[in-house]
């Protein structure tokens, strides 16, 4: 008796996140993998001088580069939702570190700008794609009560590989030229595989344990206990199977689950998101520009986008350690509708700026909303769905972003060319992300709250992953279950066994009666035979 041993054939009890440990080796890779996704499209443009020289091409066919990497980025993600729930999240990340890094490599021998399209933009793009949500999915897996400050901590990746990769890519083409750039770029992609690689599956060490209990298991039952008891074990393990194979198609994962679609609360952050995205990117797009037209010096103008990055770094770990707090967290998604008013209101007041203070103050009040917005998307979607729907979640939204990426950008640009007044955009662009943060407050506020007499544990916030717990109960139950159906296989195998006993005896009585040469041995290799059985039951049920 005593505490039940795992090698002994009881089942383990389920994972759960570990909150650390290796989980802080997941997240540097994590932070790795955000900063390669975001910040390499936008290094990729110090190039775009010397291929426009190299080609005989304009701006707008090299700008092309960019745009299809961010395309792939975010429109293979229900692809990419596929393959991870089919083949995991390692395998998929190490064949995306081969493929982004491949595609600069090829891309450093080309010889037209469509042969660029298709290495360094459809290649590279799709392997930074298999790369960037599987990351994602992992750092969910590894962390649930510091889950906030662990996304905050990733997403910083992006401005600090943007300061970095921006000048480094300068130097590159000064002393090899955009070639060799390009293939010295192409190397350092394959640390995505690196980072793929310490991906590690967090129930591992489970799944170990539990083969190791089960060889010892059969090894037990392996030894010979007698005819009837062979005959016995077959029958039960036979049964065992059975049941095991009618269970398994329960446990089949789809490869992308639409049912996230029944999920009140995806569908508002869904739509928020897409209005979001039509304006987010578009001041930072064109403020270098705005700047230019004011007046601002080339240098100075570049400037103000490093203030943005500056101040990103630091903003996005700080919202995900106030994300993280007790008093906070459930209300998680009202914070991530602040900070996206807090950035459209910085766009419309600052839409009249006309110096270069006033451009300086709207960069340091655009990093921090900006840092904030960065911090909290992935969180308040990993809240809403949790663990175990966010694959699929994540590649349906990334899918949907896709679109207002192709639309809030160009459209942008072609109103500058249209009005040639930047004036406008910048309040186009704000009321955009004011619309959007207020549909997500208000629409949560009247649908969510509303609906907490019926709450369903996937649309709670509160419950930061909610969809672990769950998980873990369905596998207890599931477990309990198991046990139950042993245990009734083996009460059914003890009557049938009781029953051969008592009429053995009963004959044996009668031969006894009529003076028959029974052996009193015959009852006693029955009784033998009988006791073995059941203590083989006993085993087994055990």
């Amino acid at each position: 008796m005593g505490r039940p041993d795992p090698e002994e054939g009881q089942l383990p009890a389920p994972v759960k996140p570990p909150d650390g440990g290796w989980g802080w080796i997941v997240l540097l890779g994590c932070f790795v993998i955000t900063g390669f996704s975001y910040a390499f499209p936008k290094a990729v443009s110090v190039y775009f001088k010397e291929l426009m020289k190299d080609f005989h091409v304009g701006y707008s066919d090299t700008a092309w580069i960019s745009s299809i990497m961010l395309a792939m980025l975010y429109g293979t993600g229900p692809v990419c939702s596929i393959m991870v729930n089919q083949f995991g999240c390692r395998p998929v990340m190490l064949i995306g570190g081969l493929l982004a890094s491949a595609g600069m490599i090829l891309a450093s021998f080309t010889t037209n700008i469509i042969e660029l399209y298709l290495t360094a933009g459809v290649l590279t793009g799709l392997g930074m794609a298999l790369n960037f949500q599987p990351s994602l999915i992992m750092l969910g897996t590894y962390f649930d009560k510091r889950r906030p400050l662990a996304n905050g901590l990733a997403a910083a990746g992006s401005p600090v590989f943007l300061s970095s990769l921006s000048p480094l890519g300068q130097v590159l083409l000064e002393k090899f030229g955009w070639r060799g750039g390009f293939l010295i770029m192409g190397g350092l992609l394959l640390n995505c595989c690196t980072c793929g690689a310490v991906m590690r599956p967090l129930d591992m060490g489970m799944k170990r344990k539990m083969g190791k209990a089960q060889d010892k298991y059969e090894a037990k039952e392996m030894l010979p206990i007698g005819g009837r008891s062979e005959e016995g074990i077959s029958t039960t393990g036979g049964t065992k199977r059975g049941k095991k194979a009618k269970k398994k198609p329960k446990k089949g994962k789809k490869l992308l689950d639409f049912s996230i679609f029944s999920n009140r609360g995806f569908i508002i952050y869904t739509i928020s998101k897409f209005i979001l995205v039509l304006g987010l990117f578009v001041p930072p797009i064109l403020l270098v520009n705005y700047a230019k037209d004011t007046g601002v010096p080339d240098t100075e103008a570049a400037f103000l986008l490093s203030i943005i990055g500056f101040i990103d770094i630091f903003a996005r770990p700080a919202c995900g350690m106030v994300a993280g707090l007790k008093w906070v967290r459930p209300h998680v998604a009202y914070l991530f509708s602040f900070s996206m008013l807090f950035n459209g209101l910085t766009d419309i007041c600052s839409a009249r700026a006309s110096n270069y203070t006033g451009l300086v103050i709207f960069c340091v009040f655009f990093g921090i909303s900006y840092g904030m917005v960065g911090a909290l998307q992935f969180e308040v979607l990993m809240a809403i769905v949790g663990s175990q729907k966010f694959s699929s979640a994540i590649g349906l939204v990334l899918l949907i972003e896709a679109f207002a990426v192709l639309i809030g950008p160009p459209s942008a640009g072609r109103l500058v060319d249209a009005l040639k007044n930047y004036e406008v955009i910048f309040y186009l662009a704000g009321s955009e992300v004011v619309l959007s943060a207020l549909f997500l407050g208000v629409a949560s506020y009247c649908c969510l709250n509303r609906g907490k007499k019926e709450p369903l544990p996937e649309n709670n916030p509160s419950a930061g992953g909610g969809s672990d717990t769950e998980e873990a109960e369905s596998d207890v139950q599931e477990a309990e279950e198991h046990s139950s159906d042993n245990h009734q296989l083996a009460h059914s195998t003890d009557n049938t066994v009781v029953v051969a006993n008592e009429e053995a005896n009963h004959v044996a009585e009668e031969q006894r009666g009529e003076g028959g040469d029974c052996r009193a041995g015959d009852g006693e290799v029955l009784a033998r035979d009988g006791c073995n059985t059941d203590q083989m039951v006993e085993k087994d049920s055990f």
